[in-house]
């Protein structure tokens, strides 16, 4: 990397402008014009440092004043800039975006949306229609800065972009904007900077530290990253659990941007990463798409060489996991990538080359990286066109031309699970159907409410990486990785290998080679339908059936109502209703009043569960209402470990996950208080993943035993499981890798006798490793098998699918310690969706990944997984729920 010396610093007058490292002269970065020297500036009242008051490049801006610059470029260039709003914050902060282009070209915005959603859909736009937009449409391009709040110098650099496009006078400037309409979203997670921002700034002293060490380079739990619900945002754009992602897409999909690229830092010891990717690379991803990006990675290249700015491409960052925001643009026929600068983490970032990293310096690179993309776009306007029309063409003619015409949600075994994965699919541009009476296809009979995709449409191939059980890498590269774990070293598997959303829900997903003959409506966007109540003037009862999360929150809404609620353990038969599954809930009237049926008839509509009102309690089998398996549920007073050594993602996931899906309050408590304070009051207290060992004393361990010992239910997940194993809180034991045959355990001594290696296949037998742990998994989809007959299981399917995520095996636990409630399946089933090493694929199978153990009145439950991965394994919610809410009132 060329070594551009210290920035100016923030004009206040007490900051200290550091000396020049190694004695050389300072070389400034400081405003516009020395970031792009070469460019003709038209005078203008709304540079960063008059609209702010500061250079630009020279301070970490807020989340509100990049609004604000943005704001005043619109006020000053209202016929060529446009600002949209498209969501909200979970923190009450505007997202929104600009769109700059020519004046000719913003006066028609509207005609560009038109065009570009004909152009998207070939069915109904003819060839002759697509060669006439492809002359006529501009180019477009979409770039997304700060998805992580603490990568700092992208959002500085969409306000440099958006000046440079309206200021620059040279005539290639303004070229681009005649051929392009830009899109800026220059903050993704207002959020996570506002609180990298407003820490950094109070651990700055006399001047800025360029030493790693410094509180400057080392933010405190949880770090700016995230957004308020601690997610990685940019694993999101699958499942889209959080409003920054979820209302990008909506705005993606209203103009079909043909170039993507999301703006990242990475280590300040690096240079600068853009396209192509590496491997491994999905196989949805098409040849046309590689070449565009090849295109654009060229172009970059042929910039950053005239400035001197050192880059590399083809490592680290692969495109094969389509939740990326950096991936997930590529399945609607779009060209995405991810740029990567190396951060300065702060103003000055003192390298091991020797060299200093400035703020500016990385406001410089993405600065580049965007305009030299902008003139790529703008220079191969028709041919991106083109390839956008080709893609969209060629999707639908894969789904007629497939083994796999349509896909069928039956919606039977978990209404509310399909439900949602039918609106994501929607939400995400695909089309839906659900069908408004019976049918028969492919010899299977479905009943009205069944949700059906049609294969030959524009979204094929997101339809495919986002539904289908397996997408494969390719088998050299696997051999590749299998060789450097013989050689001890990493694999270069970026991210999680199996992510298929009916998998990771547990709905059942039917292919058929036929399309179904049936009356059939379209399926508009909303993850719950309104639920209802059958006959409200019940006398007596009413009833839910348990096992979807249409009851989960009905349950939750109860709670908080004050009503009294039951739950049976077992399957019940009322006389008239029907069948009701184990966890069913039950209320009755004389519990709850007159006013019942009013309070749920808002629930029902609010939950989306069926709530079947009964005029006797008589039941045909199963438990009746005064039974010792019917058990009184409390509103429980659920908390969370916070703060160090918790991971932040796992415990943001599970927080929301609990608030957000289920609708009930979780109490954060940070760890110091857990250690220092009782645990008096609390029902449930969750261990996210986290290394304990640090910080957790014998004598917490001790609190928490007797905590669990008087009544107090101990949920642990994953990583927590492990330390809860080591701690003596869980009595089962964690497993290392299992030994090779012929690899003998190393004595002791440090002189043994001498050995006799004779050929190089002992010598490869010698030195591999005895009581290592397991390889580490980066993420594959897992079928597990479940004890029904336990409570904790109540409403759960026999086989559920979780994450299998690390390295951590635990023993089962023996029975008159516990139960063993979900188990990894056997061998032969038990991979659902990715990729699994060998050995580890050997020794997971009846490994448990759900454990109960009593212990006096209480209990400590143990996922050995974290089920609430990413906020997108909905299929484990039921057992979750089983654990917060019907386990207290076990305890009691």
């Amino acid at each position: 990397m060329r070594s551009l010396k210290i920035a100016a610093l923030v004009a206040a007058s007490w900051f200290v402008l550091p000396s020049a490292a190694s004695g050389q002269e300072a070389q400034q970065l400081s405003g516009e014009q020395s970031l792009l020297p070469e460019a003709n500036y038209a005078d203008s009242e709304v540079t960063v440092e008059q609209v702010l008051g500061y250079p630009l490049g020279t301070k970490i801006t807020s989340p509100a004043d990049i609004s604000r610059y943005f704001e005043a470029l619109k006020a000053a260039y209202p016929k060529q800039v446009k600002l949209l709003e498209y969501g909200e914050s979970w923190e009450g902060r505007t997202l929104y975006y600009a769109v700059i282009s020519s004046e000719e070209n913003i006066a028609d915005f509207d005609g560009f949306m038109q065009g570009m959603q004909s152009l998207a859909d070939p069915r109904k736009t003819s060839r002759s229609e697509a060669e006439k937009l492809i002359n006529e449409l501009p180019g477009s391009i979409w770039l997304s800065y700060g998805v992580h709040g603490n990568e700092i110098s992208s959002p500085e650099a969409s306000m440099m972009t958006a000046y440079h496009l309206l200021h620059d006078q040279r005539e290639q400037t303004q070229r681009w904007l005649d051929n392009t309409m830009v899109f800026i979203d220059p903050l993704q997670n207002p959020d996570g900077r506002a609180r990298f921002v407003d820490r950094y700034y109070m651990s700055v002293g006399m001047e800025h530290s360029g030493d790693r060490r410094s509180a400057e380079h080392n933010e405190p739990w949880p770090n700016g990253r995230t957004n308020h619900y601690l997610f990685d945002m940019n694993r999101d754009w699958i499942a889209l659990t959080q409003p920054e992602i979820s209302g990008q897409i909506d705005a993606l999909l209203k103009y079909y941007p043909l170039v993507f690229v999301d703006l990242h830092e990475m280590g300040g010891d690096s240079t600068y990463y853009f396209t192509p990717e590496a491997r491994p690379y999905n196989p949805l991803i098409t040849e046309s798409q590689r070449e565009s990006l090849n295109w654009i990675g060229k172009n970059n290249g042929q910039w950053f060489d005239k400035k001197g700015f050192d880059y590399f491409t083809r490592e680290i960052f692969d495109a094969f996991y389509p939740g990326y925001g950096a991936s997930w643009p590529l399945y609607y026929g779009s060209v995405a990538m991810t740029y990567e600068m190396a951060s300065a983490r702060g103003h000055l970032f003192n390298r091991k080359d020797g060299d200093v990293l400035t703020y500016a310096d990385g406001v410089q690179q993405h600065f580049i990286a965007s305009i030299s993309t902008i003139q790529t776009v703008s220079e191969r306007r028709e041919a991106l066109l083109q390839k956008f029309w080709n893609y969209r063409k060629s999707a639908v003619e894969a789904g007629e031309d497939g083994d796999v015409r349509s896909l069928i949600l039956p919606a039977t075994d978990d209404p509310a699970g399909a439900r949602k994965l039918a609106s994501l699919l929607v939400e995400q541009g695909v089309e839906v159907k659900q069908a408004e009476q019976a049918f028969e296809v492919c010899d299977v009979d479905y009943q009205p409410g069944a949700y059906i995709v049609d294969m030959a449409q524009p979204s094929h191939r997101l339809i495919r990486t986002l539904m289908d059980e397996q997408v494969d890498m390719a088998d050299d590269f696997l051999k590749e990785q299998e060789q450097r774990r013989k050689n001890n070293l990493p694999d270069q598997i970026y991210d999680v290998t199996g992510w298929s959303l009916p998998l990771m829900f547990n709905v059942d997903s039917h292919s058929c080679d036929d399309l179904p003959d049936v009356r059939t409506a379209m399926v508009e966007e909303g993850r719950i339908a309104p639920g209802k109540v059958v006959n409200p003037d019940a006398e007596v009862a009413f009833l839910v059936s348990w096992g979807d999360m249409n009851a989960g929150r009905f349950l939750t809404s109860a709670l908080r109502e004050g009503l009294s609620v039951r739950q049976s353990e077992l399957a019940f038969t009322h006389e008239k209703a029907g069948q009701f599954p184990s966890g069913s809930l039950i209320l009755t009237v004389a519990d709850n009043g007159q006013a019942l049926p009013q309070t749920l008839q808002k629930l029902a509509e609010e939950s989306g569960a069926t709530v079947e009102g009964i005029d006797t309690s008589w039941m045909t089998e199963g438990p009746n209402f005064g039974s010792h398996n019917v058990s009184q549920l409390e509103a429980p007073n659920i908390a969370i470990a916070w703060d160090e050594p918790v991971s932040a993602y796992n415990a943001g996931h599970t927080r929301f996950v609990i608030e957000r899906q289920m609708g009930y309050p979780v109490t954060a408590i940070r760890t110091m208080q857990l250690i220092q304070d009782d645990l008096n009051g609390l029902d449930v207290l969750i261990l996210p993943e986290g290394g304990y060992d640090g910080v957790f004393t014998e004598g917490t361990v001790e609190k928490l035993k007797q905590w669990v010992s008087d009544g107090g239910v101990l949920l642990t997940l994953g990583g927590a499981s492990a330390w809860a194993v080591d701690a003596g809180l869980l009595n089962t034991k964690l497993e290392r890798k299992v030994p090779e045959e012929g690899v003998e355990k190393p004595a002791e001594e440090l002189k043994i006798d001498g050995k006799v290696i004779e050929s190089r296949e002992q010598f490869l037998t010698e030195i591999k490793p005895h009581g290592a742990d397991p390889d580490w998994v980066p993420g594959a989809l897992l079928n597990a098998q479940v004890d029904t007959d336990h409570w904790l299981s109540a409403g759960v399917k026999p086989q559920v699918v979780s994450i299998y995520n690390g390295n951590d095996v635990l023993t089962p636990i023996d029975i008159n310690h516990g139960r063993n409630i979900a188990w990894f399946a056997d061998a032969d089933t038990m991979l659902a969706s990715g990729f699994l090493w060998d050995d580890i694929a050997k020794q997971l199978p009846y490994k448990p990944l759900l454990i109960w153990q009593p212990s006096g009145k209480g209990m400590v439950i143990s996922f050995t997984q974290e089920p609430t991965y990413r906020a997108y394994m909905d299929g484990l919610n039921t057992l979750l729920m089983n654990a917060l809410f019907l386990a207290p009132a076990k305890a009691q």
